[in-house]
């Protein structure tokens, strides 16, 4: 067993894992962060996407290990301390960009990924930063109908059909 400690949405964190345990796991089942969810454990579906460092993971392929030290952003820590929801969660709600809803949370941690990278995408540029995700549906056109909305821009007409 390794002892790791992060910080966790603002709040440290440590525990005990072993070292084959994935990032997933340990905010899942240590943490009780089941707002990452795990869809494939193969990297393919997006379902997991965290923020390690500022930067999007898909935590089922990052060992817990490998985040000692680190600043980690989950799903839970985005909205407001009271519950508010953040500009992305919001899009999301008012444009229907979620169904059954177990992939909107890698979709909003993606999404905030890229609108930190590209604070202005195009739809293409959208379309082509989901191509990690994968949501079984929606059909993808209101996520980006919801992540256009989040960039303050004019939503295009062929996704808002």
């Amino acid at each position: 067993m390794t002892k790791i400690t992060m910080t966790v949405n603002g709040k440290s964190a440590s525990g005990d894992v072993e070292g084959r345990t994935l990032l997933s796991s340990f905010l899942r089942e240590d943490l009780e962060l089941t707002g990452t969810h795990v869809g494939c454990d193969t990297s393919q579906c997006g379902a997991c996407v965290v923020h390690v460092n500022g930067v999007a993971v898909k935590s089922c392929t990052m060992l817990a290990a490998e985040a000692d030290g680190a600043e980690v952003a989950t799903i839970e820590g985005q909205a407001a301390p009271d519950g508010t929801l953040n500009t992305i969660q919001a899009a999301f709600q008012e444009h229907h960009g979620l169904q059954c809803g177990f992939c909107t949370p890698g979709m909003v941690m993606t999404t905030a990924a890229l609108l930190k990278e590209n604070p202005k995408p195009t739809e293409a540029e959208v379309r082509e930063y989901l191509e990690g995700n994968i949501c079984r549906c929606t059909g993808y056109h209101n996520i980006v109908k919801a992540i256009m909305a989040a960039s303050g821009q004019e939503i295009p007409a062929i996704a808002a059909e």
